[in-house]
């Protein structure tokens, strides 16, 4: 069925005293944290950690009951953020498997945005989360989806000048995180103006479902206690297909789109061949279907294999300001 066309709306629901302080304005905008406003708890997170004192990159660290253990995010300002009274577009940029939300600060996240009129939130979404609620957990609540959309989302827009809107977000994500932009794009199609994937992958069932049975072999291993994101030895054919991005094509129509993958991995590094081979496949599949739908897409095949390109993630963050709401 396709999707209907995106309205600008706002994922903020209230959540105790913090929800009834904020006001819808005249343009169904939500009205944005004034600047002295302090950052709090809300949308069933509790700071238990945090750290303020960098001009631009804030970090916190949550209570939530999706998660059995505390996650954390980094919440990367614009140089003027504090003097301009500005509202941002917001980017959500999600990491690879087995890391965490430091992974682009370590890339070089502040050179890539410096001077630039954008936030970038990057979360933890666990060591093989997947960006995914899975169907089953032996250690407790893994619910990185539930986390990233119904809560972190809206908190973000009750603590920061950040749009509330379709047309102020974007997500994009390197590897698993990449799957996880194409995911989340597809599934809340009210949600993102402007997806990427950098090395990411956009076929689930293609090789006999290798992704697939990568994400419940890694997740089971390195997340669930021997859980899975889809479930084994069957699969949850229902949540394979909404999470599938070949199979959700309608669901990027009037979206900006960017997508990169690797043409020549190391050949010698089982990880690195595997991993972009598939990504190729899958990237290519996923463009095919784009283009015979007619949604327009950009689209980069470059040397090497599984690694975040600097030059790229440099492109992708222009093209995407260039696309969202103007501060």
């Amino acid at each position: 069925m396709a999707a209907h066309p995106p309205t600008r709306r706002s994922v903020l629901r209230s959540a105790g005293g913090l929800g009834a302080a904020m006001a819808l304005g005249a343009t169904g905008v939500l009205a944005a944290a004034s600047p002295a406003a302090a950052v709090g708890d809300g949308f069933g997170l509790s700071i238990v950690e945090r750290d303020e004192r960098d001009p631009r990159m804030r970090y916190y660290r949550f209570r939530t009951d999706a998660i059995g253990w505390n996650p954390g995010v980094n919440v990367l300002l614009p140089d003027d953020y504090h003097h301009s009274g500005r509202t941002y577009p917001v980017l959500y940029l999600l990491h690879g498997g087995a890391s965490d939300f430091i992974e682009f600060d370590r890339l070089g996240v502040r050179s890539w945005t410096a001077g630039k009129p954008i936030i970038v939130v990057i979360p933890d979404g666990g060591r093989a989360g997947w960006y995914s609620n899975p169907v089953s957990s032996l250690v407790g609540p893994r619910n990185w989806e539930h986390f990233h959309i119904n809560q972190l989302l809206p908190w973000v827009e009750a603590n920061f000048r950040a749009y509330a809107e379709y047309a102020g977000r974007a997500v994009s994500g390197f590897s698993m995180g990449g799957f996880g932009a194409l995911k989340y794009t597809a599934k809340y199609y009210g949600h993102f103006a402007s997806v990427s994937s950098h090395s990411g992958p956009a076929s689930l069932r293609r090789d006999a479902g290798l992704v697939t049975h990568w994400a419940n072999v890694s997740s089971a291993a390195a997340e669930l206690g021997g859980g899975t994101v889809y479930g084994a030895p069957l699969w949850d054919e229902a949540r394979v297909s909404a999470d599938n991005p070949v199979e959700r094509i309608e669901s990027y129509r009037h979206k900006r789109i960017f997508l990169v993958a690797g043409v020549s991995p190391d050949p010698v590094n089982w990880f690195d061949s595997v991993n972009e081979t598939q990504v190729l496949a899958g990237q290519r599949e996923f463009r095919s279907l784009l283009t015979g739908a007619g949604i327009a897409h950009e689209a980069h095949e470059l040397p090497g294999g599984h690694f975040v390109r600097d030059e790229m993630m440099r492109r992708d963050i222009d093209g995407m300001i260039g696309h969202l709401r103007r501060a």
